[in-house]
Formats: structure tokens, sequence, C-alpha cells
């Protein structure tokens, strides 16, 4: 969510980036959004998804993009209790830059590796 101070003041962003970054960026937040991109996740399809992620880490990265509207929860009413998370419409909207950050990374990662493949897994 975008920063206020106490006062109900909005921050000043110096550019559209910087906002963004607030949102969506950091080492999980995209990941997330990314793999959400291919449907709806239960959060151990998306522990399996991104080994690296704690469960606390995962619990604290998507309730900050439901707090900003990026992905929605929905709640089962079943035993045991099942949720799963999916992009919101506003969040469909990050698609295109994850799609070119993708494409970047992966034409890095040819001119780093000469072949991204070795490095690259396919999920």
């Amino acid at each position: 969510m975008t920063e206020q101070s106490d006062n109900s003041t909005p921050k000043k962003y110096k550019v559209g980036v910087e906002a963004a970054l607030e949102v969506m960026g950091g080492k999980w937040k995209p990941q997330i959004i990314y793999h959400l991109m291919t449907g709806c996740k239960r959060t151990s399809e998306l522990r399996r998804l991104i080994p690296g992620i704690t469960q606390k880490m995962l619990t604290t990265q998507l309730r900050g993009l439901e707090k900003d509207e990026i992905i929605a929860r929905k709640i089962f009413k079943e035993i045991p209790p099942r949720v799963e998370y999916e992009l919101t419409a506003y969040g469909w909207g990050l698609k295109p830059a994850l799609d070119l950050l993708c494409y970047w990374g992966e034409d890095h990662l040819d001119k780093v590796y000469g072949d991204k493949s070795k490095v690259l897994e396919e999920f």
C-alpha cells in the first residue's frame, strides 16, 4: 500500500517506478504474482513453486499483496478449511511489466551463460 505519514499526507514519489516497486518489489512478490498468473493457487502450491520462501515470509507477502488489492483470498468453508489466492483485475495490470522482466531476464541469462537453459529451470 502506498505510504502515508501519520497526518494522512500522501508520500511524495520522484518517479512512478518508485510506487510500483513499493507495491510489487522485492524478491518474493514478483514470483508470487508470476505464479498466480497461471491460475488460483493454494498456499502449499506457492510454497512448492517458490522453494526458498519460508511459510512466515509467504504469509507476510500474501497479506501485503492482498492489502494492496493485487491478489484476492478466497476462503472455502470446508473441513479442513481451504484458502486459494488469485490475481484481481487490478493485479492483472502487472502482467505486461512482469512479462517484459521475464523476457529481459532470459536474455540476460543468455548473455551471461551463453545458453539460458544451463541455469533456467522449466516448471
